[in-house]
């Protein structure tokens, strides 16, 4: 089936559908790396009831995948099977609650999240001005900076199964661990609720100048990247272990380890999923090689090889 086929039969069998669907739509434009092949067909729901019923209506047997800012994600060159949802406007709400609390939707970028909570007077939630992604893979990945984490600051999540029902879950439920979220991997977030203490507006945005001053000085966030590719291995620093093993600025056609922070790949021009794939993991055998230690991705590596 292709993507028309399969955008034409979705919509024929979704006549309450508010949210757009588009067959054969190219995923680079939503990626960081600005690499990789086309969604089969993409949906952007209109609201968590649009999704709620799309999801329930949809026959198990086409895939669904969803992303979010793009920013911790390696779409491969023969793009991803089957629906690829990619929240929006519907997901962007951010709400103060009393509590010194704030519940934001899952397509609301990092910053903002910090953004708000200081114009709020809401201490706890700078952090989150040193994530390059939005709040709904914060969820999916326990998403963290300057040590601190989300499971530190959260106190629920809102997620959408693949059956359409709608869950509630409170933070000791998604039994986070470092990098990763125990819930199920067919779950959707759809929105969270942080809690916060009283703060300083002006002292939190000054800590949030800070950590942006930082990212800028140590990371090519200029650059067509991913963020960190690699997870940091119990006991070690990712980028010490790929710079040990010589790794700093090796290239595969236009990918290239970033020499300001090695663990960064970037984009230089016009490297392909491919490229960038087969450069992290001639990162990770040279790793494995001089020091022993296995890397873990940490970047999403999504889709099919051209």
């Amino acid at each position: 089936m292709n993507g028309r086929d399969l955008e034409s039969r979705l919509t024929a069998s979704l006549p309450e559908l508010r949210g757009r669907l588009k067959a054969e739509a190219p995923l680079k434009d939503f990626t960081w790396f600005r690499a990789g092949g086309p969604a089969e067909v993409l949906y952007a729901p209109a609201d968590a009831a649009d999704l709620a019923y799309f999801l329930k209506m949809t026959p198990a047997g086409i895939p669904v995948t969803v992303i979010g800012l793009g920013s911790n994600l390696l779409v491969r060159d023969g793009g991803i099977e089957g629906v690829v949802i990619r929240l929006g406007r519907g997901f962007g709400e951010i709400a103060i609650e009393d509590g010194h609390r704030l519940r934001v939707g899952a397509a609301v970028p990092d910053v903002k999240v910090a953004r708000a909570a200081a114009e709020a007077g809401i201490a706890g939630l700078s952090f989150y001005r040193g994530i390059p992604g939005c709040v709904g893979g914060a969820l999916r990945m326990n998403g963290g900076a300057h040590g601190r984490e989300t499971k530190e600051v959260l106190v629920e999540a809102r997620a959408v199964d693949r059956h359409g029902n709608t869950h509630v879950l409170p933070v000791a439920d998604l039994r986070y661990v470092y990098r990763n979220c125990g819930a199920p991997e067919d779950f959707i977030f759809t929105e969270a609720l942080f809690q916060g203490g009283p703060g300083d507006p002006a002292k939190i945005l000054a800590e949030m100048d800070d950590i942006a001053a930082y990212r800028e000085q140590v990371q090519p966030i200029k650059s067509r990247t991913g963020g960190s590719t690699f997870k940091n291995p119990p006991g070690h620093k990712a980028w010490q272990l790929i710079d040990g093993a010589g790794c700093r600025g090796l290239s595969v056609g236009d990918a290239k380890v970033s020499e300001m922070h090695c663990n960064f790949l970037i984009n230089e021009g016009n490297a392909t999923g491919a490229d960038l794939e087969k450069l992290g993991e001639t990162v990770r055998a040279r790793v494995k090689e001089t020091s022993g230690v296995e890397l873990e991705w940490e970047i999403k590596r999504l889709g099919v090889a051209a």
